[in-house]
């Protein structure tokens, strides 16, 4: 394996200026497989993880899990009163979705590295799943939606502990097109330089 740590890579840097998200309801089947999957979990699992505690856990989600899924989220929508324009919205994510991975953020107890820390860190390994799949050539978008803060959706539908949470759900497929870049921050407005 060669060491990229001081080498200049243009062509991860390109990746990196370019990347663009798909979104969710433009994915479609094929999916990667378990194979294909596994260098991406693999690269999500190098973040930043001070302590090397591993604050955070994968789920896979695939078809029959998925459709699962979506009967509760209409379930759960209904037995908490929400619309049914939000309980259709959030169903869609999961009926229509070839493949998905939830990132489970973890905590472990740590004098050491705080809480929010290992929150970042989960974070981190959404996107870093986030990357690597686009890397790859897949089609990918991160959400989240009301069901995943749901305690007995996320309890029920995918073995959450009581500390456990749900930092992001990677919808991985194929993406036919590709949506116009959005516009993004100003780079002036956003950065303070300090010099002394």
């Amino acid at each position: 394996m060669t060491d990229h740590s001081t080498a200049p890579d243009p062509a991860v840097m390109e990746f990196l200026l370019s990347r663009r998200s798909r979104p969710a309801k433009l994915l479609q089947g094929p999916a990667p497989d378990r194979a294909a999957l596994a260098p991406l979990l693999t690269a999500a699992a190098r973040t930043p993880d001070h302590g090397k505690l591993v604050p955070w856990r994968f789920v896979v989600l695939e078809a029959a899990a998925l459709r699962r899924l979506g009967a509760l989220v209409a379930e759960r929508g209904a037995a908490l009163g929400r619309s049914q324009e939000d309980i259709a919205k959030a169903r869609a994510c999961y009926d229509s979705s070839p493949l998905a991975v939830a990132v489970i953020e973890a905590p472990k107890p740590s004098d050491k590295i705080p809480e929010i820390e290992q929150t970042y860190s989960a974070g981190a390994v959404c996107l870093a799943l986030l990357n690597a799949a686009l890397a790859s050539g897949w089609g990918a978008n991160w959400l989240t939606g009301w069901p995943v803060f749901d305690r007995t959706l996320v309890e029920t539908g995918l073995g959450l502990g009581p500390s456990e949470r749900v930092a992001g759900v990677i919808h991985i497929g194929t993406a036919q097109t590709a949506p116009p870049d959005r516009p993004r921050p100003d780079l002036d407005e956003i950065t303070t330089w300090m010099d002394q």
